[in-house]
């Protein structure tokens, strides 16, 4: 699906972008024909054509052009000889201009300043200023980019890319599941519907890159308070256990100050109970009464595709936890520290510690055998929690119940996100995509790569929602996606597709 080529010089000049690169350019003895205006539109206008990311496809995109637009692009030029077409030299030279620009004088793997602001600009540039307060949720996830270089020689570091370097990624393909390679790791945050909100399209706000050699859960971490401090508002951030399972200093307490709310799947280290405080068990990221059953704090999220069944016992028990789990009598303050009480002084639980909690109903779970030595939690009306407690696995709805499970679900479109950037029917990112050495240009590169990725998610969303309006007036129901049917082989099939 093609992108116009007027949207795309709109998101050009939205950004700013283009005047910032040149700014940083050196003064050159004549001037150059192709400025970086029409450099980033032709590498929009070839990303748009399902062409991979080669300088060749950006000359061939601009001379392609219909003649008007080449004059007004400025690829063809009035010179003292006549006109004069732009040559995949000036290209070249332009484009090696922006990337020294915007890189490291000594590259070290992660971007610039300059590099993630312009980065930064071009796709929020490319989502409609309609939907950007629309919704405050963001799902974060990590994919992997491959080098063109080879790798260095076993014992050396000396390569083609210097900063590339060897990763790890997963694979859905049989065989082993994971694999190495070398290169770099891109971080994508994609827009997702406020819980209980409106649907949304799910357009990338921020990306960027860095070196294998870098945390991809840290280097996103910055991304996301550049967005606080330019006043974009951060509600949920939907992330896997690949970021849970971080030190909480890397990613989940710098992301909490930027006033989000995490929602996260724990790694199978981290769940279950970890320790005590006062008495109190940390398990999960919440503390729960120490009497709580132990088959209550071993509880695991479902497995994919649970029958109606399976997931309503599983919703009965995780709300038979939460039963034990102690309130939060006061809310969190500036330095982190909250207060907690028993659930039985709160009345969710009876207990003969609490001789008050007795009165209640016996609709409510009743604590048979308390500690014999009753800890702080269980004498003092309540505890003080530091930030420092279940730091790594704290959030915003108790893991794994049902109100935790359908938040979560949120962050497909993250993993829509990667796949959609690997399909071999629109532009695989796979290596080869891009044989240009180094972090800077990779990163231009995907910027509007994701840009133009933006254009047609919008361009879908609007068809939709015209063929739902449609169907509103006729009285019928939102349409609902196609699930492609597997259909089994027969032997006629097989006979019919042989080969002669």
């Amino acid at each position: 699906m093609s992108v116009p080529l007027k949207v795309i010089e709109g998101i050009v000049d939205a950004s700013g972008a283009a005047e910032a690169i040149e700014q940083m350019l050196p003064e050159a003895a004549w001037d150059r024909q192709l400025t970086v205006r029409t450099l980033l539109a032709g590498m929009m206008l070839a990303m748009a054509d399902g062409r991979p990311a080669h300088l060749t496809r950006v000359h061939q995109a601009l001379t392609g052009l219909p003649e008007a637009d080449q004059r007004r692009l400025g690829v063809i030029a009035d010179w003292k000889a006549g006109p004069h077409q732009l040559t995949y030299r000036q290209v070249e030279h332009t484009f090696g201009l922006a990337a020294a620009a915007l890189g490291k004088h000594e590259p070290d793997g992660a971007p610039t300043a300059a590099l993630q602001q312009a980065c930064d600009a071009l796709l929020e540039a490319s989502v409609p200023a309609a939907f950007r307060e629309t919704s405050s949720s963001l799902a974060v996830d990590w994919t992997d980019l491959e080098s063109w270089s080879r790798p260095p020689p076993h014992g050396s570091a000396i390569c083609a890319d210097p900063e590339a370097h060897w990763g790890h990624r997963n694979s859905n393909l049989p065989g082993p599941k994971g694999e190495r390679f070398f290169g770099y790791y891109i971080s994508g945050v994609t827009m997702v519907p406020d819980e209980n909100g409106q649907p949304v399209p799910e357009l990338i706000r921020r990306m960027t890159v860095c070196s294998c050699a870098h945390d991809p859960a840290a280097a996103l971490v910055p991304v996301l308070q550049s967005m606080a401090a330019h006043g974009i508002k951060l509600g949920d951030i939907l992330a896997d256990s690949g970021y849970s399972y971080r030190v909480p200093g890397t990613w989940a307490v710098p992301v909490r100050g930027t006033g989000a709310q995490l929602v996260i799947d724990l790694h199978t280290n981290d769940r279950g109970p970890r320790g005590t405080h006062q008495g109190a068990v940390v398990c999960n990221g919440n503390l729960y009464c120490p009497a709580t059953p132990k088959p209550l704090l071993k509880l695991v999220p479902l497995p994919p595709g649970a029958n109606g069944a399976d997931i309503a016992a599983h919703d009965q028990q995780t709300a038979e936890l939460a039963r034990h789990k102690l309130g939060v009598h006061a809310s969190e303050d500036a330095d982190g520290y909250r207060r907690h009480a028993c659930p039985a002084v709160i009345g969710k639980v009876r207990c003969r510690l609490r001789p008050p909690s007795m009165a209640l109903g016996r609709d409510r779970p009743e604590i048979l055998t308390p500690p014999q030595r009753p800890p702080a939690c269980c004498l003092q009306q309540t505890i003080t929690a530091g930030p420092d407690v279940a730091a790594k696995t704290r959030q915003k709805h108790d893991y794994p119940s049902a109100e935790w499970r359908r938040s979560y679900d949120r962050r497909t479109a993250a993993e829509r996100l990667n796949s959609t950037i690997k399909d071999t029917a629109t532009t695989s990112i796979a290596r080869g995509w891009i044989r240009l050495m180094g972090l800077a240009p990779a990163m231009l590169w995907l910027a509007c790569l994701l840009a133009v990725r933006n254009q047609r998610i919008l361009t879908a969303w609007n068809k939709r929602q015209q063929d739902n309006a449609r169907r509103a007036a006729k009285g019928l129901p939102p349409a609902t996606r196609r699930k492609r049917r597997a259909v089994a082989a027969t032997p006629d099939m097989a006979t019919a597709s042989a080969p002669p």
